[in-house]
């Protein structure tokens, strides 16, 4: 999950679910609540721990922690070394995990096929639509914040995508940075309220997907299916940059190595891209990657399987 939240497009929810944690997940992150206070009084720390599923969560964020400092530093250099090869790899692990989520659905009715449509039509759209805007209120830094961290538990939709699309990933993630780095007073404000956003939309949604798994499985298990589906067209490896971030002063904002980063892209067919973009498509290897991110899942699938036994 980690890794995942290090690349854009990618969801930290999908791999999750491919894993087998994604309920545990919701349940342990629901479980920050009125019954984990009512938990201390009666069992003191040890009553606590168990109400939140501590060790799960301990174990989890380590994990994650590792994870994220992999994708920052191999993952991040693959993405400018090879960049069609590592998309084509989480192409073909999206397409796996959408067959995964489409097979734990216990029947196919009416409402299924519906919402299985639904969602990957929400999610295409998502993929598609131009950046909006931003708004520096603090009232709308929150709401960044609780709907960016609600994508993030969901499988097919990227968090920080969201907030690319809402007009905030070019004043948030700049902020945060100049608030743990300077200590800035208004940048603070804004990191507060940013994180107060991430916690109310956190502990809400993983409610509503709890109750949600807990009495309507198979609609949900369709519409994540659908969700995933849908952004397959953000993770086509073979793109080309249509437009740059800018700051608020219309300049292009660089990464780390000093290349423009990019805000939208168009799909291309692979035997065009080297017309089109001055590089080598890299299909064989891209289709021995995109083979193994299909492969995997189901590697990880077998593997849930023998602990469970």
């Amino acid at each position: 999950m980690g890794i995942a939240e290090v690349i854009p497009g990618v969801s930290g929810g999908t791999i999750a679910f491919i894993t087998g944690i994604y309920e545990k997940l919701l349940n342990t992150i629901k479980a920050f609540g009125p019954e984990a206070v009512a938990a201390f009084k009666d069992n003191g720390i040890k009553g606590f721990w168990e109400a939140i599923n501590g060790t799960f969560l301990v174990a989890l964020l380590i994990g994650m922690g590792i994870g994220i400092g992999v994708g920052v530093f191999g993952i991040t250099h693959l993405m400018g070394t090879i960049p069609e090869v590592l998309w084509a790899f989480f192409f073909g692990l999206i397409i796996a995990s959408a067959i995964y989520i489409g097979k734990q659905v216990q029947r196919w009715a009416p409402p299924e096929y519906v919402l299985i449509i639904l969602g990957t039509l929400f999610a295409y759209y998502i993929t598609t639509i131009s950046p909006a805007n931003g708004n520096e209120a603090l009232w709308f830094v929150f709401l960044s914040g609780a709907i960016a961290i609600s994508a993030l538990i969901l499988p097919g939709i990227s968090g920080s995508f969201i907030l690319l699309l809402m007009g905030m990933y070019t004043f948030v993630i700049p902020t945060v940075k100049d608030a743990l780095t300077t200590f800035n007073t208004d940048s603070l404000i804004v990191l507060a309220v940013f994180g107060a956003g991430c916690l109310v939309g956190l502990m809400l949604f993983s409610r509503l997907l709890s109750w949600t798994f807990k009495n309507h499985q198979s609609k949900t298990l369709a519409l994540l299916t659908g969700f995933m589906l849908g952004s397959l067209n953000k993770i086509w490896p073979w793109r080309n940059a249509t437009d740059w971030l800018k700051d608020a002063n219309g300049a292009f904002l660089l990464d780390s190595k000093g290349l423009k980063k990019v805000l939208t892209e168009e799909n291309i067919a692979p035997w065009n891209y080297e017309i089109v973009t001055q590089q080598d498509p890299m299909i064989v290897w891209a289709i021995l990657a995109g083979i193994a991110g299909f492969s995997i899942v189901f590697v990880l699938e077998k593997m849930g399987k023998q602990e469970g036994e």
